[in-house]
């Protein structure tokens, strides 16, 4: 398994190309003697249920896996909780108003963006909405649609994180 900085050359402290592994979740700089601890990122994802029990799904516009299905949601911004987090993710991509969280599961992830790996933890919460007469699929989202438990199949859903956590859904009663 490739180290997680393999792709950091250079110090970002002083920019030495001396920047080595220290230990399986840092490198350090033989020139200035800074160490950098790789750590996750964080990201929100929204599982939201339809009076039907319907589970709301979204087919990705871009890449990474771009054309299939996934669920809300994106990176927590700095300074942001995972809650506003979910509740900006959610507006921005389905125009929908997220007027309860509640904490479900997480999921690490390695989300390879613009072929760089992101390491991630993902944060499900169960989002109750207050209405959705105004559901549209905009931002990073092609299409919105509502699926029955019993038809989601975790194959469809191109991120592994995702894949899991439609894995543990369909185990959760929510």
């Amino acid at each position: 398994m490739k180290h997680p900085l393999y792709q950091f050359v250079y110090c970002p402290k002083c920019s030495s190309a001396h920047f080595r592994e220290n230990n399986d979740k840092s490198k350090k700089c033989a020139d200035c003697g800074f160490t950098y601890y790789y750590n996750s990122s964080a990201a929100a994802v929204a599982v939201i249920k339809n009076s039907e029990g319907e589970i709301l799904v979204a087919r990705r516009a871009k890449d990474p896996a771009k054309g299939t299905y996934d669920l809300p949601g994106g990176f927590i911004d700095m300074y942001e909780s995972a809650e506003e987090a979910i509740k900006r993710e959610v507006q921005e991509e389905t125009c929908l108003t997220v007027i309860s969280t509640s904490y479900l599961f997480s999921v690490p992830n390695i989300y390879v963006y613009s072929g760089f790996e992101v390491h991630t933890v993902d944060i499900f919460f169960k989002c109750e909405v207050s209405d959705f007469s105004n559901l549209k699929a905009q931002d990073d989202v092609s299409e919105l649609k509502f699926i029955a438990l019993e038809d989601l199949n975790p194959d469809d859903f191109g991120l592994l994180s995702i894949r899991k956590g439609i894995e543990q859904i369909l185990t959760l009663i929510i």
